[in-house]
């Protein structure tokens, strides 16, 4: 019998949504895997929970970057309200969180507390932060990779369970090579998770999303300065309550099954496939940052091989996972199966299973609002509207309403239903941007 105790760890579940019938000589199986983390329930004995303080909570580090290169004071009110956001996400810190303010231009500086250190958050160093805060002024050039390499050697300083960046820029990052921001996403990829901000209209979105793909966090605009505090407030809340960090999504496959992507598809879109790391015979693992009480949903492809009439296999076998530092795993305790029954009855074969269906339509949204707007920028008027045209109708189809009124910033809906859509000849850079950046945002299926 299970022995149950209470721990403020979140217990994980796991759903598979899918259509396991095949006909004859069918190969591909396709199922979406809902994982759900509870925080503050019960968790089974076996399941070694992390070490968390005293207080009963995660211990977190957290380093801020704020671009202070000279664009920042154009308006001048840019770097008051980058201050501001600063100060109100400071505020939002919990007592003993460890943190750091980095002031980046095209080199990276500790604004506080400096020394190569972290601050432990409580009222004291949070009022010197704030006062440390109010000499930033802007000058200089921007090299992101710069202040993440910096928030990564400051993060990795403490011995915490949740390590993470909160990264805004005003600006395009011209003053370092594209191969060196890659180099540090590498570097810095699956030590901290970020979630990256851009203020303004004068930043590159394939650069900010970039980032925040790369380091598992959220992308955004802020097109007002005025909205950057209490955006930076939201984002704070939401790191400080994360409970579990480097979650990875343990997938198993037999002799003979090709695993062909693996995507998270709720909330946004993120294909991980390439992030797989090898994890034993026949399995591998995909990063999933880290998580507090929240719901994502993953959608799995898998190649089986083919197989007579009647017969039934296990194409994947998914469970929840957290890689430690000496090799081992510790298990999350949630596991999802993923079958291939083949059968004649042609009914049952080609029935495709609605959540499947739902979140292959959520994915081709954002692949055709992004081919769409590029094309747009490229001068191909006519690929763009019908890609753009497309996707207004995949927003119809779904019920994602908020793409839907991105999309009728940049275009003319004619009939949403069949996608048709003139270009608009004037369309305001912020909600250019904003389509593009809150592209890959996605709506859960309708029950």
């Amino acid at each position: 019998m299970a022995i149950f105790a209470k721990s403020n760890v979140p217990q994980f579940s796991m759903d598979v949504y899918q259509n396991e019938y095949l006909p004859e000589g069918g190969r591909e199986v396709n199922a979406i895997v809902t994982v759900t983390a509870t925080g503050g329930g019960t968790v089974g004995s076996a399941i070694a929970a992390p070490a968390y303080p005293a207080g009963g909570r995660p211990s977190a580090a957290v380093a801020i970057m704020v671009d202070c290169s000279g664009s920042m004071d154009y308006p001048p009110t840019k770097m008051r309200n980058a201050r501001d956001a600063t100060a109100a996400a400071v505020d939002t810190l919990r007592d003993g969180t460890h943190f750091a303010v980095i002031g980046g231009t095209h080199v990276a500086q500790e604004v506080y507390p400096g020394g190569g250190r972290l601050a432990v958050a409580d009222a004291a160093t949070r009022e010197q932060a704030k006062r440390a805060l109010r000499r930033l002024s802007a000058g200089g050039g921007t090299a992101i990779g710069t202040w993440l390499r910096l928030a990564d050697r400051l993060l990795s300083s403490a011995d915490v369970t949740i390590r993470h960046g909160i990264l805004l820029t005003d600006g395009r990052n011209e003053h370092e090579s594209p191969e060196d921001l890659r180099a540090a996403l590498d570097a810095c990829a699956g030590r901290f998770t970020c979630d990256a901000r851009g203020v303004g209209t004068d930043w590159e979105v394939k650069e900010v999303t970039g980032i925040a793909s790369a380091l598992l966090g959220t992308a955004d605009i802020v097109a007002d300065p005025a909205g950057l505090a209490a955006d930076f407030t939201r984002m704070m809340e939401t790191a400080m309550g994360k409970e579990v960090a480097d979650v990875a999504l343990r997938v198993w496959t037999p002799v003979g099954t090709t695993i062909r992507y693996v995507k998270q598809v709720a909330p946004t879109v993120a294909d991980l496939t390439d992030r797989r790391t090898e994890a034993g015979p026949r399995a591998g693992d995909y990063p999933t940052g880290s998580w507090g009480d929240e719901s994502r949903d993953y959608h799995l492809c898998v190649e089986v091989p083919a197989a007579g009439l009647g017969q039934e296999m296990l194409a994947a076998r998914v469970s929840l996972v957290v890689p430690q530092p000496d090799g081992s795993v510790q298990n999350l305790g949630a596991q999802g199966l993923v079958r291939a029954v083949w059968t004649d009855d042609m009914a049952a074969s080609t029935s495709i299973n609605p959540q499947v269906a739902h979140y292959t339509g959520q994915a081709e949204l954002a692949q055709a609002i992004q081919q769409g707007l590029d094309l747009r920028k490229a001068g191909d008027f006519d690929g763009a509207t019908a890609k753009l045209g497309r996707a207004v109708q995949l927003a119809n189809v779904s019920g994602n309403a908020d793409t839907a009124k991105l999309l009728a910033k940049v275009v003319d809906v004619v009939d949403a239903a069949t996608g048709t859509v003139r270009l608009k000849t004037r369309v305001a850079e912020a909600d250019e941007m904003t389509l593009e950046t809150r592209s890959t945002k996605t709506v859960r299926v309708k029950k």
